[in-house]
């Protein structure tokens, strides 16, 4: 049976931590711009930690399975 492919999709959008959390970065951050605030524009450079409800779902896109 061949290997399991993983979701490319999902694979270029998130990435596992070492202690196995998944990181993404937030949306709104790539264009009209010039409405946004600077403090906005900053903040949305930030990564974040998906919420519980959904690692489940994200990691098994990734792992392909």
């Amino acid at each position: 049976m061949p290997k399991m492919k993983s979701r490319r999709a999902a694979a270029k959008r998130f990435k596992l931590t070492g202690t196995g959390k998944v990181k993404r970065n937030q949306a709104y951050a790539s264009h009209i711009l010039t409405k946004k605030t600077t403090k906005r524009k900053r903040q949305l450079r930030e990564s974040l930690i998906v919420a519980p409800a959904d690692t489940k779902r994200v990691k098994r896109m990734l792992n392909g399975g």
